[in-house]
């Protein structure tokens, strides 16, 4: 490394150090920043990676003690003010906390265009940023390998974490995957021996992961000090040297000190005067001085100079922040789903402009009426025909073809690249979705059954929020397929949860769920050439029964757009609003209720067709909501609040809900009947509505 590779490094560690001091000194006690997480110790380790990671498609996952990496890849000194001063100029325009980073190229305003590291949205939750960084990593070398584009060759993902997270399923999930399919990834831990008060020995045996790891399969384990210069250097340098030839993932342990509390409001009383004395010991900033005047790079009067012109230009940028406009209030809305008007720079088909081809027309002549589980296949299929971008993975989903069918044969026709297994980790599924989401790919995860979905609640919550907290700026559309509800002879409480009401509180995630193999291609064709992440919900006692089945549109361009009901009975004495399996029991029951009566079958819970509704309460005056989650907070609660408030003139009778009862479905039939809504039960509810 030269003179001026050394100098700027210490300009990104000095700078750091400044405008922790000043946030910690000036600004958080004039409260303009409230809240302040402060990276001293931390900073050499980080700069030095930074300096190391240069390719134009890196990927990096950080956290929230990352600011010295974000200065060292080209995030402006300004906005690292704005983000804690709330500006509507920071990464996050006044949504986060200034300390969640993300930057993507166009947001880097202090490096040459060679140097484009796209630094992936973080997340306030420890962990989190694992698996999207592995995911980052397929995508690279399925971006390279499979669809041959040269500029992703040698590409890494790179998670940055504290000793803390090593504790996490995000940790494990993504050491799993990386190292099974020998995947580009370095994970850096920087162990300062403390999460918050506890301490390392609680996270992890001795309180080493890299020792603990020593032995793990396919893994370079690197470890040592991140506090001087020319030892970690060195570190940082094998580490990604090593990653990108492909010999194997990395774990590089940076052993520094954490100079103050976790955050602004942590007084460390936890620290022993002995332990605070050592981590002054080791504090990087002066070790760093008398190695550039070891190394005869700056004189004294040299280096005074130089950390003054740092500081002159920390507060030159702070005195620009604090000129920055405030977000105005309405802002705090925007950007939850996409808009024609701000597409996302980072994430999807769309923001690398990627067109749908010209499908051939059809007259329907040649529709064939199909299975909804064949249905789903056959869209699968054409759409991986088409679109080299599309990913099809889960547990199961390769050889065997599912556990209920919907991939048999595509990964012997589209091969092991494009429809594979994974391990046994639903956070490992959708994380890595989000990391290839945001690396251009279109990814198509099945969860195998609802309650499955549990354990990757935090990647798809954060997941459905990253385009609002970047500003706009990041988008991770992809399409998780999930069989929901009771089986066709039996239930269970694992199998069988229903659950859309959850989903339904997942903000930025659209959801799918279709009656009939015809609304299935529809729908899922518009999810996979979307521009949000979508939850498929195929409803298990639908896949492979007469209920499901529908003429399957072949027209490739056939799509059935979210938020547009389908009227399935024209009626006029009361309406029923429906959704998956329980539409069918609906139009059943009206028809033995004498016809007449208006079925709506909802087909999206996110967005739902208002309009729809609106026209068949007002035509009829009475109205039964119906659906198979559970009767407290289930989405038919929401409808009808909404009925309530703006259909209220029109009604003849009270707003009927009829749903599962508030219990876990049981095995025995007997059990699952007296939870779940029948024909009877629907019939008798909705013949009390007709006579009110």
């Amino acid at each position: 490394m030269t003179k001026h590779d050394w100098l700027s490094i210490a300009r990104t560690v000095f700078i750091s150090r400044c405008i922790d001091t000043i946030e910690e000194t000036e600004l958080v006690p004039a409260g303009k920043v409230l809240y302040q997480f402060s990276s001293k110790g931390h900073e050499l380790a980080q700069a030095l990676m930074a300096h190391e990671l240069r390719h134009t498609h890196d990927g990096a996952a950080v956290y929230y003690r990352s600011r010295p990496f974000m200065l060292g890849v080209g995030m402006s000194i300004r906005t690292a003010f704005a983000g804690p001063l709330g500006k509507a100029t920071g990464r996050s325009g006044g949504r986060d906390i200034g300390v969640v980073h993300n930057l993507s190229p166009e947001g880097a305003t202090d490096r040459a265009a060679a140097e484009r590291i796209t630094v992936l949205p973080s997340s306030g939750d420890v962990g989190s940023q694992f698996t999207p960084a592995m995911g980052w990593a397929q995508a690279a070398v399925y971006r390279s390998e499979v669809m041959k584009e040269t500029a992703w060759e040698g590409a890494c993902g790179i998670s940055f974490s504290g000793d803390g997270a090593v504790a996490t399923n995000g940790f494990w999930a993504a050491l799993g995957a990386s190292t099974t399919l020998n995947l580009p990834m370095i994970f850096v831990v920087e162990d300062n021996g403390f999460g918050i008060s506890v301490p390392s020995v609680l996270q992890t045996p001795n309180g080493n992961i890299a020792e603990n790891l020593k032995n793990f399969g396919n893994l370079l384990v690197l470890d040592g000090t991140g506090t001087d210069p020319e030892a970690t250097a060195a570190l940082a340098k094998k580490a990604v040297a090593h990653a990108r030839a492909r010999k194997s993932p990395v774990l590089l342990r940076f052993v520094v000190p954490r100079l103050v509390g976790h955050s602004g409001a942590d007084n460390q009383a936890y620290k022993s005067a002995k332990q605070r004395a050592d981590e002054e010991r080791r504090d990087p900033v002066p070790i760093l001085r008398e190695f550039l005047l070891k190394k005869k790079f700056l004189t004294k009067a040299e280096l005074a100079k130089f950390e003054e012109e740092c500081e002159r230009e920390t507060r030159t940028a702070l005195a620009l922040a604090l000129a920055d406009a405030e977000p105005v209030p309405e802002d705090g809305i925007k950007y939850v789903f996409s808009t024609p008007e701000k597409p996302q720079s980072v994430g999807g088909m769309l923001a690398e402009t990627a067109k749908l081809p010209v499908f051939p027309q059809s007259d329907g002549a040649n529709d064939v009426r199909l299975n909804m589980i064949e249905a789903v296949k056959r869209v699968l299929d054409e759409e991986l025909s088409w679109n080299p971008r599309v990913l099809v993975f889960g547990e199961d989903v390769g050889v065997k073809g599912g556990v209920h069918g919907a991939t048999v044969d595509l990964q012997r026709k589209h091969g092991v690249e494009r429809v594979f297994d994974t391990s046994l980790s639903e956070e490992g599924i959708i994380g890595r979705s989000v990391g290839m989401a945001l690396a251009g790919l279109v990814p198509v995860p099945e969860i195998q059954f609802r309650k499955y979905a549990d354990p990757a609640m935090e990647q798809l919550n954060d997941c459905g929020t990253i385009r609002w907290r970047t500003n706009g700026d990041f988008a991770a559309p992809m399409v998780v397929r999930i069989p929901v509800g009771v089986g066709k002879r039996t239930g269970d409480p694992w199998h069988s949860v229903s659950g859309e009401a959850v989903f339904a509180h997942s903000i930025g995630w659209r959801i799918a769920f279709p009656s009939n193999a015809r609304d299935a291609a529809g729908l899922m064709r518009s999810a996979l050439r979307g521009n949000d992440p979508t939850y498929f919900l195929e409803h298990r006692a639908l896949l492979d029964t007469a209920q499901g089945r529908a003429l399957f549109p072949v027209q490739q361009d056939f799509t059935i757009p979210f938020g547009v009901a389908a009227r399935v009975r024209e009626g006029k004495r009361a309406s029923i609003v429906a959704w998956g399996e329980m539409l069918h029991r609906a139009v059943e029951a009206a028809g033995r209720c004498g016809g007449d009566i208006d079925v709506l079958d909802l087909r999206t819970i996110i967005p739902w067709d208002k309009d729809a509704i609106y026209e068949s309460v007002r035509k009829t005056g009475r109205v039964l909501v119906l659906h198979e989650d559970t009767h407290t907070a289930g989405f038919g609660g929401e409808i009808a609040s909404w009925i309530a408030e703006e259909c209220f003139t029109f009604l003849d009778a009270p707003v009927q809900r009829l749903s599962t009862a508030d219990c876990p479905i049981a095995y025995h039939p007997n059990l699952m009947n007296a939870a779940v809504p029948t024909l009877d039960v629907i019939a008798q509810r909705l013949s009390l509505l007709l006579a009110f």
